[in-house]
């Protein structure tokens, strides 16, 4: 009896399972402590995530495409400027004319107003009769207003709006991508915090052989243990040592999952240290108080809402079609200085008004236009009606898996506790030669597969309150 205490000496009844158990070392000189290296935590790699993935910056750079078609579309009201000169080299008349105008279209009704100058010298053929000027030229102002069709939208005004929206949808859409970036980089994070706290389970597991080892080889050599049990526990170490193998490819495997969405001011995957790992779980994402009430957030719902938005203006171009094209054009000019060749008809103030009017006797076109947008129109309605319950019923799903999920995380916590009590209970049983020791193995190993299973279920909440914060597009709570 006295030899099988000094064997499981080196497990101290009291010992938690799972616990590392390190061996007796020599004494030596004090050292400087190496600082440890700062744990890794979540608001780091959704961070950089944010700001770094290549998925992100995508969106982005579609965003900026978004706006410099936009630039083009306003274009179309851009203040243009041109000018016009000849002058007769040769022949019987000698006229000499020079005009500069200024056009700006106008943004907010269809129509533009203009200005201008001209100015002549010399003797034109009747036929060129209205380039004559007096001496110091003349100053023109005008402008042409749509009345009916082209009035409230144009072809023009109908660009921009589309453009503006096309804006925004490119937003709408970097707010998907990065709630799915960050959704993911939640789900590579806590996959990779597992891995590493599992592997130090089975490290633990494994320690607690190699620590047991040495007392059962001192009891074989005198005799009091047959050499099958140090075979027994070589068996054992070998096993656990199979599982440490695994679990370290397991967390090798989440660090590059994980750096994917880790990476360094230039973009480049860094693959975490697992010196970084923290000791215990992140804790899961808070859940929301109504996640139903932040259903209008998501931003699909609003892509929708953006389309739905352009098929109104198609809409309303359309029918701009079917009005009647009425311009009217008003103009005023005066002629400076002294009369010219063209004599004193050029003298004073010239105003005039003018109407011009368009009138389609058949619009099979744009019928045929609008029956095709009020379809489209139809379809936005019904597509987005079936995605708002679609929404509804994931995140009442979700929302009872993150509620499940909680409840499991508690019951594996109970049981990974009684597995422990039950481990320190089987080995002080051992130490007084109430029980053997195919139990303690038994029992140790249930420890560690309880504390695997408590891990799986803080993971599987960490991944359901992840996903519930997705789906409502809680950007607060992703860290956007």
């Amino acid at each position: 009896m006295a030899l099988l205490v000094t064997a499981l000496a080196t497990v101290p009844a009291t010992e938690a399972v799972g616990a590392p158990r390190r061996a007796p070392v020599a004494r030596a000189p004090a050292a400087a402590p190496v600082p440890r290296a700062a744990p890794l935590l979540l608001p780091e790699v959704l961070a950089s995530a944010r700001f770094h993935a290549p998925q992100v910056i995508e969106a982005l750079a579609r965003v900026r495409g978004a706006e410099g078609r936009l630039l083009s579309a306003e274009a179309a009201f851009d203040t243009v400027f041109s000018a016009n000169a000849e002058t007769r080299v040769t022949g019987y008349y000698d006229g000499r004319y020079a005009e500069t105008q200024v056009t700006q279209p106008l943004s907010d009704r269809g129509g533009y107003v203009y200005g201008g100058y001209r100015v002549s010298g010399g003797r034109f053929p009747i036929y060129e009769d209205e380039r004559y000027t007096n001496q110091l030229g003349e100053l023109k102002a005008g402008a042409v207003l749509s009345l009916m069709r082209d009035r409230r939208i144009d072809d023009r005004r109908f660009a921009r709006l589309q453009a503006e929206t096309d804006v925004v949808l490119a937003d709408v859409d970097r707010v998907v991508v990065a709630i799915g970036v960050q959704a993911r980089a939640i789900q590579a994070y806590n996959n990779w915090v597992f891995a590493g706290l599992r592997l130090r389970v089975y490290q633990d597991l494994l320690q607690l052989a190699q620590d047991r080892q040495a007392g059962f080889r001192r009891q074989v050599e005198e005799g009091a243990r047959p050499t099958i049990l140090l075979t027994e526990n070589e068996q054992n170490i070998l096993r656990r040592q199979s599982l440490v193998v695994q679990s370290e490819q397991a967390l090798g495997v989440a660090a590059a999952a994980l750096s994917l969405y880790l990476r360094d001011g230039d973009g480049t995957p860094i693959i975490v240290d697992p010196a970084r790992l923290p000791d215990a779980p992140t804790p899961p994402l808070p859940l929301p108080a109504q996640p139903q009430e932040l259903v209008l957030q998501r931003p699909d719902l609003r892509a929708i809402d953006m389309r739905m938005q352009q098929a109104t203006q198609r809409l309303a171009l359309d029918r701009n079609a079917f009005l009647p094209k009425l311009d009217v054009k008003v103009e005023t000019s005066n002629d400076f200085g002294r009369v010219g060749y063209g004599g004193t008809s050029r003298n004073g103030v010239e105003s005039k008004v003018g109407v011009t009017f368009t009138l389609p006797l058949q619009q099979r076109a744009a019928r045929g236009r609008l029956a095709q947008t009020n379809a489209e129109i139809d379809a936005f309605r019904a597509r987005r009606r079936f995605l708002e319950d679609q929404i509804m019923a994931d995140i009442d799903g979700l929302g009872i898996a993150a509620r499940s999920t909680a409840r499991l995380v508690s019951l594996a916590a109970d049981e990974a506790d009684r597995a422990a009590e039950m481990a320190v209970a089987e080995r002080r049983r051992f130490t007084l030669g109430a029980s053997d020791y195919f139990l303690v193995n038994v029992r140790e190993e249930a420890a560690a597969d309880a504390r695997v299973r408590r891990l799986d279920a803080v993971f599987r909440q960490a991944v359901a309150h992840a996903d519930l914060a997705a789906a409502t597009g809680d950007l607060d709570r992703l860290g956007l």
